[in-house]
């Protein structure tokens, strides 16, 4: 299937040629790099992966072995890792530093002075990992150090160039590898091109099994899934249908029956099935759980709520049509179908729910309170979900998108969509793949340790930072 046509941004195609790059330079303008994204059998990263230790404390990962359980996760997925940078140019492809045994505030200096020799030697669209622990209430200063890598991951994100990227794990009492497994394979892979500046939490799992068994089908995990994507005929929710299908899931598409015909395009592109279906209709939840419960048998479920549509004015002259519409789509849909999903056990067995948020719901947006409290409201829901899921294996999570390439964004002012490019720090608006591909990630078996979370897909934008 065709990838869907989807606005250009000339100023980047600009300064990523020859007399345009060298204008860029001279005027200290932005020049965003081309990121590296996902292709077929293309490697985990443009080079090594240096693996570094710091702190004295008891590390999650230290052990006889040298590089401990980090460098065997990294190799295993395909990381060709070194333990000691090396003395001549070798540009590196990521710098993994397990910092779970970062207890004393000087570990922090220590970190950034180890940390900036490898910095220099990151190759474009590179990656820097941290690996540290939630902060706990039992140690004062060893909380507050952990605290202070979130500070040095997005600093650092802010800093890097030519499209690399910073971001935290960070590991709850009693995770481990089977947990982190997951999350550190993506964060440093071409799939997590617009993921920056993120803290994720990665918490134990009863069901680790499942990341475990991922490993060994990494190349299509999603094998024997169902996935309902809503708002799937175009966009974002398109793009996520196309990931989802590739990753080996059997995909169903809704959209309302007014967009039936790209809604059709769509299904046929990932040989899966349409279902058009207004999802805030009375009878959408029941009409849904129906649909889903005839094709699902033993097979696990993916639910993603990515339906959506803006009302935009400002608080003051939002009606109750604006205010009703933006909620009844945006929040209350997601809602009242996961309820009748959870109502019919469709959602057992390692299912999977991930709602579309927003950075405006995470940090509010002029003009759009209604947008704002919806987004907001999913993040919410997902939180909220989670333990539900949690007792049979299931996870609940949340994208937050910032500004991405669409054809909803393509409609801004044309100063206003070039300061939503500029302002993050990958300096450049985001595709629809790029929110895809981290749904898709929280969908897999190896994010059983990912829950109640909201990831950001927005190149670490000012917006929600």
């Amino acid at each position: 299937m065709a990838p869907a046509t989807r606005p250009r941004d000339l100023y980047a195609e600009l300064v990523r040629t020859g007399p345009g790059a060298a204008l860029a330079r001279k005027a200290g303008l932005p020049r965003p790099a081309l990121l590296r994204r996902f292709e077929a059998g293309a490697p985990l990263l443009v080079g090594p992966a240096l693996v570094l230790t710091v702190g004295s404390g008891a590390s999650a990962f230290r052990t006889r072995e040298a590089g401990g359980a980090l460098a065997s996760l990294l190799t295993r997925a395909g990381a060709d890792v070194q333990l000691e940078l090396a003395e001549q140019g070798q540009r590196l492809g990521a710098v993994v530093v397990d910092a779970t045994g970062a207890t004393d505030v000087g570990d922090l200096a220590a970190l950034g002075l180890a940390l900036g020799p490898a910095v220099r030697r990151l190759a474009p669209s590179s990656r820097v990992i941290l690996v540290g622990r939630t902060p706990g209430d039992d140690d004062v200063e060893a909380a507050a150090v952990q605290q202070g890598l979130e500070g040095i991951t997005r600093t650092v994100g802010k800093e890097l160039r030519a499209g690399a990227t910073a971001n935290l794990l960070r590991l709850s009492s009693g995770a481990g590898a089977a947990e982190l497994a997951g999350p550190l394979a993506f964060v440093a892979s071409p799939r997590s091109a617009f993921v920056d500046g993120q803290v994720i939490e990665v918490a134990r799992s009863a069901h680790d099994d499942d990341a475990r068994d991922a490993l060994s089908r990494s190349e299509r995990p999603l094998e024997g899934a169902v996935a309902v994507v809503t708002g799937a005929a175009r966009g974002i929710g398109r793009a996520t249908a196309q990931v989802l299908a590739r990753q080996g899931a059997h995909v169903v598409v809704v959209d309302v029956p007014a967009a039936s015909g790209d809604l059709a395009r769509t299904a046929n592109g990932v040989r899966g099935e349409a279902l058009a279906l207004d999802v805030t209709a009375g009878d959408a939840p029941a009409r849904l759980a129906e649909h889903l419960g005839r094709r699902l048998g033993e097979r696990r479920l993916v639910v993603v709520h990515n339906a959506g549509i803006t009302r935009d004015r400002l608080l003051v002259n939002l009606d109750a049509a604006r205010w009703e519409s933006v909620l009844a789509v945006n929040l209350a849909a997601p809602l009242r179908l996961t309820e009748a999903l959870v109502e019919a056990d469709l959602l057992g067995g390692g299912a999977r729910v991930v709602g579309v948020s927003s950075t405006s719901g995470l940090a509010g947006n002029r003009g759009q309170a209604n947008y704002a409290a919806s987004k907001a409201g999913v993040a919410g829901m997902v939180r909220a979900l989670a333990p539900r899921l949690a007792e049979l294996g299931g996870t609940a999570n949340a994208v937050a998108p910032g500004f991405i390439e669409t054809e909803m964004t393509a409609k801004i002012p044309p100063v206003l969509r070039q300061l939503g490019r500029r302002t993050a720090s990958l300096q450049q608006g985001g595709l629809p793949v790029d929110v895809a591909e981290t749904v898709a990630w929280l969908a897999e078996p190896a994010s059983v340790g990912v829950t109640g979370q909201v990831v950001r897909v927005c190149g670490q934008a000012l917006v929600g930072a």
